[in-house]
């Protein structure tokens, strides 16, 4: 059994002038594992994403993903090796359908170089692949929504749109930042199976995120962060048992109740 870590972050440190935004954070991520990184506005979280897949580049530091270094890389050669991300802010081609969002993806090098998408579709008809992709990941099929423009899809289907232009990829890796910020109840409620689908379906998971009760439900493991330091690392129930986490993400043992 293969042991290696699929990503391994070592000591990564990043200011922005004179504020230290990372400080020599670490961490690694298995095959199959949901990883969920936590922490107050403020605290980094966001900068490590964004310097693990290169769209910063670390001051220190290591950033290994299948055993090969891929500190600083330009993104777009992060996510042919097979780690993607989301944003929090969601970046369609709003002037285009849905499904031909997932266009440009799917002619990717990477796309091409795995012959379909899971093994179904070819690359010749590329929009019924598409189409394939949102509908798994719950668009309905054989309404209107997946040929409306992006600018007229709420907040509920940008979300969805934005983790399939990932997934069109064929990753290995995700790193979805706040995937259930801005989502309803009911929306929160079948985004949480979705997650669980995909890690069985084989894909890796680390989810920045505040909303906690959701994300409890399917991390196997957190990372705390606090002004660019890691605080915590655990299980939920490890996490919330710290002291220091408490302190310093929800300002005192009481407030954590009203998050969980």
């Amino acid at each position: 059994m293969n042991n290696k870590p699929l990503l391994k972050v070592e000591n990564v440190s990043k200011a922005f002038g004179g504020v230290l935004a990372l400080s020599g954070v670490s961490l690694e991520v298995h095959h199959g594992d949901i990883l969920g990184i936590i922490g107050p506005n403020g605290s980094g979280k966001t900068t490590l994403v964004n310097a693990i897949t290169g769209f910063i580049r670390s001051d220190r530091g290591t950033v290994l993903f299948k055993d090969r270094n891929i500190t600083n890389w330009p993104p777009h050669k992060i996510a042919d090796l097979g780690l993607t991300r989301t944003f929090q802010v969601m970046r369609p081609y709003y002037s285009l359908p849905a499904f031909k969002n997932l266009i440009v993806p799917l002619f990717s090098g990477r796309a091409r170089r795995s012959g379909g998408w899971r093994g179904g579709g070819k690359l010749g008809s590329r929009d019924t692949v598409a189409i394939d992709i949102l509908e798994e990941i719950g668009f309905e099929r054989d309404s209107y929504v997946p040929y409306k423009p992006a600018s007229s899809l709420p907040t509920g289907y940008l979300k969805r749109l934005e983790l399939a232009r990932c997934l069109a990829l064929r990753p290995e890796l995700v790193i979805c930042d706040e995937v259930f910020s801005g989502l309803s109840m009911s929306e929160m409620a079948s985004m949480v199976p979705l997650m669980e689908k995909l890690r069985m379906e084989g894909i890796t998971l680390i989810m920045v995120e505040h909303r906690l009760r959701e994300l409890f439900r399917i991390a196997n493991r957190l990372i705390v962060l606090n002004f660019g330091l890691k605080i915590g690392e655990g299980t939920s129930e490890e996490v919330m048992d710290s002291k220091e986490v408490k302190e310093a993400y929800f300002g005192s043992e009481e407030e954590v109740f009203s998050y969980v």
